[in-house]
């Protein structure tokens, strides 16, 4: 067998498979081990020693042995060592014990009475590798019939649909809790003192140009009034900011330049300018629109009440 393996493939091959255990057993991360514990260079280093300690002991009992024959034994572990592997008695063994296989001096006993024309059959086993496949072919399929189609158990399409629902709902719960994966639809305002000052330090960078470091207005409406163009509630400035304004003559969308957490603080920023009349403000722009918070939206007891008033009043009518 040293042939099909000589030393130059035993050694690296050997010291392969110690490598991939050491990665399968150690957890190092998303780093390979040797690279997040430089120590294990040394412990490869000494196994490679071992190995080629063994082969160099090897080697020479080999060349002791070999001058202690005869002459007739050497030459009878030559012709051994060059056996093809067909005919080494190791794989000999092995396959008559997978094929159940008869000697030809062995075969008037399996013989058949069935002769065609002087071709006559042999009554073999079927080969143990076969009847051993058969056999668990068979025990597969009957947990798979009790699991999938008595005990309802979930098929493939089915494992797929669950895990796509987990996937869907685990990415749902990220986006509510990472910041830059804010749209429009869920930002709220944030009147937090920390984020309106960055807001206004985004502001003072970038928005200044058209709408002055007070909020004016210059090229850009006025920010400070309550006329707005395209929306004033802070879902439709955050929208203004990220993909811009009217085609043609509004402003440039900032979202590749601004993170949707940035351009929230900006808008809670922007908001804060409301009432704050800047001198030589521009004129207003666009339509009215009153700003509402929690404390002037009626209650739903006072939503029934004025339900039932103006029923009350269609009905007399």
């Amino acid at each position: 067998m040293k042939r099909f393996f000589p030393v130059y493939v035993r050694v690296p091959l050997i010291l392969f498979l110690f490598f991939g255990a050491i990665e399968l057993l150690i957890d190092s991360g998303d780093k390979p081990a040797i690279i997040e514990y430089p120590s294990l260079l040394i412990l490869l280093g000494l196994v490679a020693l071992v190995l080629i300690a063994i082969e160099i002991v090897a080697k020479a009992s080999d060349s002791i042995l070999d001058q202690l024959m005869s002459p007739e034994e050497r030459a009878e572990k030559e012709r051994l060592e060059n056996l093809p592997i067909s005919e080494m008695p190791a794989y000999k063994n092995l396959m008559k014990k997978l094929t159940k296989t008869k000697s030809i001096s062995e075969e008037k006993d399996i013989e058949l009475a069935h002769d065609y024309d002087g071709i006559k059959e042999l009554d073999n086993d079927l080969p143990p590798w076969w009847v051993y496949l058969f056999y668990a072919t068979v025990i597969f399929s009957v947990v798979y019939l009790g699991k999938y189609h008595l005990f309802g158990g979930d098929n493939q399409y089915k494992e797929l649909e669950n895990e796509l629902a987990i996937a869907a709902r685990q990415i749902e719960e990220y986006k509510k809790n990472a910041p830059d994966l804010l749209t429009a639809d869920q930002v709220v305002a944030s009147t937090d003192p920390a984020d309106l000052a960055a807001g206004k330090a985004i502001f003072d960078s970038s928005c200044v140009a058209c709408h002055r470091a007070d909020g004016g207005g210059g090229i850009g409406p006025n920010l400070t009034d309550e006329y707005w163009i395209l929306g004033g509630d802070i879902k439709d400035i955050f929208h203004v900011i990220s993909e811009g304004g009217r085609d043609g003559k509004g402003m440039v969308a900032w979202k590749q330049q601004i993170s949707p957490s940035d351009i929230a603080k900006v808008a809670s920023y922007i908001l804060s300018l409301q009432g704050t009349n800047p001198p030589d403000a521009k004129e207003p722009e666009g339509d009215k629109v009153v700003q509402t918070t929690s404390s002037d939206a009626p209650s739903e007891t006072e939503t029934e009440s004025l339900s039932e008033e103006v029923l009350s009043n269609e009905t007399a009518s």
